[in-house]
């Protein structure tokens, strides 16, 4: 989702003073755990107190908001930043500041089922994605299988 600074001022305002954000989710980079249409629910959170493999929505240098996986703080020119990725990414986004942060995935709407981060399977599937990089290739080459049948 493209926004300007303005609307990041406002949704972080929004966010911090209701205590969640709630947004529906654009784009196959989180899939299959976050798909077009599913209503994601973030919280406020302390980048400090993140967790491998939690799903941080954050504003990017190129405008977007964007939803996807820590993966670790770096230092960089005694700047701490942080390192997230896409499931089906093969690389790694640019750093962020911490202060980017809007909030941590705290649960998906998936048409009638609600499924929550806490929940086994997610927390399996955090640990395997980033476990295991070969598997956000696969699933890149099914997505652009998938797309390439859907335009033939």
């Amino acid at each position: 989702m493209l926004i300007d600074i303005h609307t990041f001022t406002l949704l972080k305002k929004t966010i911090n003073k209701d205590g969640w954000l709630e947004l529906p989710a654009s784009g196959s980079s989180m899939f299959p755990y976050i798909q077009n249409g599913n209503l994601c629910r973030f919280v406020p959170c302390k980048p400090s107190l993140l967790k491998k493999g939690d799903v941080v929505l954050y504003y990017s240098q190129t405008g977007q908001l964007i939803a996807h996986r820590f993966v670790r703080t770096t230092e960089v020119k005694n700047q701490s930043l942080l390192l997230l990725k896409g499931d089906t990414n093969l690389a790694y986004d640019q750093p962020i500041e911490e202060h980017w942060v809007l909030g941590k995935l705290v649960s998906v709407q998936k048409k009638q089922v609600m499924i929550t981060t806490d929940h086994l399977i997610v927390r399996i599937w955090g640990e395997l994605i980033l476990s295991f990089p070969f598997l956000s290739g696969i699933l890149r080459s099914y997505l652009n299988r998938k797309l390439k049948l859907h335009f033939n």
